[in-house]
């Protein structure tokens, strides 16, 4: 089998809260490369990029001329050989890194391998990468984020356990605020809304300073958070240890990191008690599997970020899968997504990735 032709497009989805009816936190759109791989037996795959949290704005165009460069490298190429491809792609980029733009690219073209290998091989992506568990626990995110009121969230929070969820995640580092007190607040009043049996991580974002962190961080162990996520700047290994060690809440990270080998530092620094794995920053579901298998060697689970069509499989399918976050920016891209059963998603059978891209949507929102 060959690889014939590609194709790509950029998508600018309209940005909505949708599990729990929020205002727009982050600007009118998500942006997104689509890419297709043909090939000469007729099977083709799917893969997509973005930046970030899907927030592409001007960039998004260069992104696409990445994608579309390393793509045209690869027609010929057997589509089965992902390592040797991969590889090859990663290697021409020589002195740009493995990470920005060119990991975003290589990832897309990565995840199009695996669908196309899925559908050669008529076993899902789940199973391929080991098929670990057939469901996995979900939480609600992008729901209760800092930009929203405390009023907001403590109606949005009750609306989320309506809809099935056992899991959520609040965000904290207020905009303006420097009090700390306001902070332990609102941690407080979501976990009152919602009770002692539902699940509460919370993100910062990189937003606080590791004194912050702890100090906050001591203050609402009473809140018993899930994890506190993303304390401190991602690549202070050795700050976000001095919080791991300080706090009884677990702190989870990674979600910044660019590739495989920043993680093995923050492994080897104890920074992060559980490991989150962006899919396109790291490079596609190639590398996104390395980095799975170095931190069960470490005793660490892993998560995910964003994109829950994709990463059911993933989180899913290995053996320190811990949970999927759910947030339905990309949800609109497909014809059918996962179900949610009871707060888990039910993992889809269908070949590759099963997911097939909703060409009406792709046409009302494709960018010229």
């Amino acid at each position: 089998m060959k690889i014939t032709h590609v194709q790509s497009q950029v998508i600018r989805l309209p940005a909505v809260e949708a599990l729990a009816d929020g205002p727009v936190a982050h600007g009118a759109s998500r942006d997104i490369v689509t890419l297709t791989l043909g090939t000469d037996a007729g099977i083709e795959g799917i893969g997509l990029t973005y930046y970030g949290g899907f927030y592409g704005g001007p960039a998004i165009a260069s992104l696409k001329a990445m994608v579309d460069q390393l793509a045209s490298m690869v027609v010929g190429e057997d589509p089965l050989r992902i390592e040797a491809v991969t590889g090859k792609l990663r290697a021409l980029g020589g002195n740009l890194g493995p990470g920005g733009i060119m990991a975003h690219a290589v990832a897309a073209i990565d995840i199009a391998l695996w669908d196309i290998k899925g559908k050669a091989s008529n076993l899902s992506l789940a199973k391929m990468v080991g098929g670990h568990r057939d469901r996995v626990v979900t939480y609600a995110s992008g729901a209760l984020m800092r930009f929203y009121s405390l009023d907001h969230c403590l109606k949005a929070a009750p609306k989320l356990i309506e809809r099935g969820f056992r899991q959520m995640k609040m965000q904290l580092a207020i905009p303006g605020n420097k009090n700390p007190l306001v902070e332990v607040e609102r941690a407080r009043k979501i976990r009152e809304a919602i009770g002692p049996n539902i699940d509460l991580m919370c993100d910062i974002n990189q937003h606080w300073s590791v004194h912050q962190a702890i100090d906050i961080g001591r203050r609402i162990e009473d809140v018993h958070l899930y994890w506190l996520e993303d304390v401190s700047a991602h690549d202070d290994y050795a700050g976000l240890a001095r919080v791991a060690d300080a706090l009884a809440t677990p702190c989870a990270g990674g979600e910044y990191t660019f590739g495989t080998v920043p993680f093995r530092h923050m492994f080897e620094a104890h920074s992060v008690d559980i490991a989150m794995i962006d899919l396109m920053r790291v490079g596609g579901i190639t590398q996104w599997l390395k980095v799975a298998g170095m931190a069960e060697a470490f005793n660490i689970p892993v998560v995910s970020h964003v994109l829950p069509e994709l990463h059911v499989h993933l989180i899913a399918g290995v053996p320190n899968g811990l949970t999927v976050e759910y947030i339905a920016w990309s949800s609109p891209l497909w014809e059918e997504i996962p179900k949610i059963e009871n707060g888990d998603l039910v993992v889809p059978d269908k070949p590759g990735l099963g997911l097939s891209f909703n060409r009406d949507i792709i046409k009302k929102y494709a960018v010229a």
